[in-house]
């Protein structure tokens, strides 16, 4: 944890490597009128600009926030009890920057850029401001690459691609991180950097994910961006604009970035709470009126370059709580008109034990199968269709005592596609592995009648089996564009060698 002391060291460094004259007396000057809740309200500063750092007689400083004809609202980077009414305060003629480059990778810092991991001070490749212009229609180019998250439900019904947002939302304990954590520890060895920002989390919680990440080696190629619940409401707020500066270096670099916002709906709130500080008119649920261009102005920033700027790309996945499966109220709303799609995920398939509990009919990706290789194409184009039957077939039969063979096999059916597709946390799952599963059962070809859990043993043991006999099999997965017939022949034959060997049925 930092004190006043230690920021505003930190902050007049980077002030003193921003411009060559930082004498006070050039500068602007105002007085504090009121100070309290984390803002301040200043008179003078006529010169003032929106979101310039300012520096108080006391060595703290602060954003402005609110400029208005005879005042400048200021919100604090901090504990207030250093500033006091009749403080003088000072315009630096910058707005506020943080550290960028490699030497963030594997750390674990706070709003401003400062290191909470104990691990010595951070050497940046350079400084980028918080706010910052999203890039133009003609700077970017379609989504085109996969985005692999390891989960088969996401990468076969809704894919993610590089450069998408994809919201994640849900009630609270649906498993919404989980999903972000699981798509940030399948880019192992992809050449992506990895963003986390926790906005308003507990310690305890963003200590135990920290902690997965680096068990998982996941640390290596990721930044944790960590503002706690016990930290101001201007941290909170800036927290996610700061995760978003430090992934458009990798971007403008050429290389592809992934971030987490989580969540979205603890930033609002933060932002709700500085503007009723700041006597801003409340809207509605008392948001302020801009409370759209909060969020629209941040996601904007991810985008897919085109090859003039480098092509790189940042991926982004905010994160949206709901209150009771609502997600007709304000921030949920405006979350889902921003992104390219969202990720929906269900109180009641949860407590069914059907996990990741991704509602396959409200999930949607605006991309499409234009994120998704031609092979994955070729067994999931009929997936979610087979699984809304199959959901609306199990209502109906509830009423029914008895059967058609006909709807015992599609019920039977769909049992095993749900089956397929639970997944366990933190286990993500290779590409060519998800397209051999899903084409063995989309094309039928287990005994008929297996039980659940041999089914499980088939799902578990079969892909170690391929990796060990057949990895020919998942390298032309990789490569080829496609399942040729070839190739079918050989998972189909790699399938009845395995079946035989388990002696649990014949080939169907």
């Amino acid at each position: 944890m930092f004190d006043w002391k230690t920021i505003g060291q930190e902050l007049r460094g980077r002030l003193d490597q921003y411009a060559p004259e930082t004498n006070r007396l050039s500068r602007s000057s105002g007085t504090v009128l009121s100070i309290g809740d984390g803002m301040a309200r200043l008179d003078g500063l006529r010169g003032c600009r929106l979101n310039e750092l300012l520096e108080f007689d006391g060595g703290g400083y602060g954003v402005a926030m609110d400029l208005v004809e005879d005042s400048v609202g200021v919100s604090l980077l901090g504990d207030d009890a250093v500033v006091s009414a009749g403080m003088k305060a000072y315009g630096t003629g910058q707005v506020l920057k943080v550290p960028v480059g490699e030497g963030l990778t594997g750390r674990v810092v706070n709003p401003l850029g400062l290191p909470l991991d104990g691990k010595g001070r951070i050497h940046p490749s350079g400084y980028r401001s918080v706010e910052a212009d999203a890039p133009g229609i003609t700077d970017r180019q379609p989504v085109n690459a996969s985005m692999e998250t390891g989960l088969m439900i996401i990468d076969a019904i809704v894919p993610i691609g590089r450069g998408q947002r994809e919201l994640i939302i849900g009630d609270r304990q649906t498993g919404k991180t989980a999903i972000a954590i699981d798509t940030i520890l399948n880019q192992k060895d992809k050449d992506i950097v990895c963003f986390y920002v926790a906005i308003g989390q507990k310690a305890s919680g963003i200590s135990r994910i920290i902690n997965m990440l680096e068990k998982a080696g996941a640390m290596k190629y990721t930044t944790v961006i960590c503002s706690t619940a016990a930290d101001s409401a201007t941290l909170q707020f800036i927290a996610p604009y700061s995760g978003s500066a430090m992934a458009e270096y990798f971007m403008y670099a050429g290389r592809d970035a992934l971030i987490v916002y989580d969540d979205l709906t603890r930033h609002a709130t933060a932002y709700r709470a500085m503007s009723l500080l700041l006597r801003r008119p409340p809207g509605r649920e008392a948001y302020p009126g801009d409370a759209f261009y909060l969020h629209s102005r941040l996601l904007e920033r991810a985008a897919h370059l085109n090859n003039d700027l480098g092509n790189g790309s940042i991926t982004a996945l905010p994160i949206i709580e709901t209150q009771a499966g609502d997600i007709s109220a304000y921030i949920p709303t405006n979350a889902i008109s921003i992104t390219d799609g969202q990720i929906y995920l269900e109180t009641d398939l949860f407590n069914a034990n059907i996990r990741p509990a991704v509602n396959s009919g409200l999930s949607v990706s605006r991309v499409g199968g234009a994120a998704q290789s031609r092979a994955m194409q070729q067994v999931s184009g009929q997936l979610r269709l087979e699984l809304a039957q199959y959901r609306e077939m199990q209502v109906f039969s509830q009423f029914s005592s008895e059967m058609d063979a006909s709807t015992q096999e599609l019920l039977q059916y769909g049992n095993t596609l749900t089956e397929l597709l639970k997944q366990r946390n933190n286990e993500p799952m290779e590409m060519p592995v998800q397209i051999i599963l899903l084409y063995i059962v989309t094309k039928k070809l287990l005994p008929p009648g297996m039980p659940r859990e041999q089914f499980n043993t088939f799902k578990e043991q079969f892909p170690r089996y391929l990796l060990l006999h057949y990895p020919e099999i998942l390298r032309a997965i990789r490569e080829e564009d496609g399942l040729s017939d070839p190739l079918q022949k050989q998972i189909t034959g790699s399938l009845g060698k395995w079946i035989a060997a388990q002696d649990i049925g014949e080939l169907k």
